[in-house]
């Protein structure tokens, strides 16, 4: 993608532009984002797509007696005569092609922060109440209207008592009616509450913000994974040097620990060699790179992959024609020479081909490119076939 090409996706400003003066700092209401646009599922099929198990989808309703929220699957659903209720189907890219093409449309921002689509179908007057998101978000209109009001106000108490959070303090300072191919861009902690005006669909574009906390334990589950590997010698071909010094193997000793008195105590030196252990880790980059790599590409618990192309062999090279297009639901990401594909550091290095089809997720098999490819790359992208994370399409 050309970065300093104006889209019309983004209102006519380029990525870099909009990265630089709106990502997480304002709004940006986008008439026409995607002309004409029309969504590839209907409302009758989010119905049916909230029946499944795998798919996580929540019901929520506001009535007399306040908010509601059930969580799916549901067999049955509130009568579409019914006003005032809206339903959210989560990680729809997982289920379906087109959903998943729409956000490759949004890939100018790093597939590092690239979450999930949400589709929300509601009925005249639905919503889930004046709220913030701790995320980004794109918000598309795909079917009929919704009313939105944004703030970007200081105050961001909740209801207590609500089964879902509802700002207690929300003071609209915008107001806009989005039509179907509008979108409205939300920074995190953007207020907004969000009413359909007759049915209404709308298709939500969120992004990962991990916190410090999670940042820091996946650091120490990833150390503890390489401790654990260092001491059986299974590190294999992409084993890091997590550990200075000597394995950590060495048992605990305390010659000369004189008796004593407060059995209960716990001894300094123990602390002192627990200390003195956690040391002879090294949290650096490299850890850091691998730990972000296989958390950042391991799939939902819900996502599916297909059986696999079994009857493709590659060993002698790719297709005289055709495609191999990565599965929606496969996550493929490179740092340096390291690549990481659904969760496991791969077999292969990050060679200009694989960052490439990372990048595009595709490879053209007819293609001088393509016809370059070398013996352990074609072997990983077989390996993928087999697996169901590669497919070969003859278009």
């Amino acid at each position: 993608m050309n970065i300093d090409q104006p889209l019309t996706l983004l209102g006519g400003l380029t990525p870099h532009a909009f990265m630089r003066d709106y990502w997480q700092r304002k709004p940006l209401l986008i008439r026409q984002a995607i002309p004409g646009f029309k969504p590839s599922l209907s409302i009758s099929d989010i119905r049916k797509l909230v029946r499944r198990e795998e798919v996580e989808s929540r019901l929520i309703w506001h009535d007399a007696k306040g908010w509601g929220m059930k969580t799916g699957p549901f067999s049955r659903l509130p009568s579409a005569s019914r006003s005032n209720w809206t339903l959210l189907a989560q990680s729809v890219d997982l289920h379906d092609d087109a959903t998943a093409s729409l956000m490759q449309q949004f890939r100018f921002i790093s597939d590092a922060r690239l979450d999930d689509a949400m589709i929300s179908i509601a009925t005249d007057g639905g919503g889930v109440g004046p709220h913030f998101d701790s995320y980004d978000v794109f918000l598309l209109q795909a079917h009929g209207q919704r009313r939105w009001r944004i703030s970007q106000q200081d105050d961001l108490t909740l209801e207590e008592g609500l089964p879902l959070k509802i700002l207690k303090h929300f003071k609209a300072e915008e107001e806009f009616v989005l039509e179907p191919g509008d979108m409205l861009y939300l920074p995190p902690h953007a207020a907004h509450d969000g009413i359909a005006q007759g049915d209404c669909m709308t298709i939500s574009i969120g992004f990962r913000a991990p916190t410090q906390a999670t940042l820091a334990s996946g650091m120490l589950e990833a150390a503890n994974d390489q401790i654990m590997a260092n001491l059986g010698d299974t590190g294999g071909l992409y084993a890091l040097p997590v550990i200075r010094g000597p394995v950590l193997a060495q048992t605990y000793k305390d010659a000369g620990t004189p008796a004593t008195t407060q059995p209960a105590a716990l001894p300094q030196e123990l602390i002192d060699a627990t200390l003195k252990a956690i040391n002879k880790i090294k949290f650096d980059a490299a850890l850091a790179e691998r730990f972000l790599g296989q958390w950042l590409t391991e799939p939902p618990g819900n996502a599916y992959f297909e059986e696999g192309d079994q009857d493709i062999d590659l060993s002698q090279g790719l297709p005289a024609d055709g495609r191999l297009v990565l599965d929606r639901c496969t996550r493929l990401m490179y740092r340096k020479r390291q690549l990481f594909i659904n969760g496991e550091v791969a077999h292969v290095p990050a060679t200009t081909a694989m960052q490439r089809l990372a990048d595009t997720r595709e490879i053209e098999c007819g293609t001088p490119f393509a016809k370059k490819l070398k013996p352990n790359e074609l072997q990983a992208l077989g390996e993928w076939l087999e697996e169901g994370w590669l497919h070969y399409t003859a278009d």
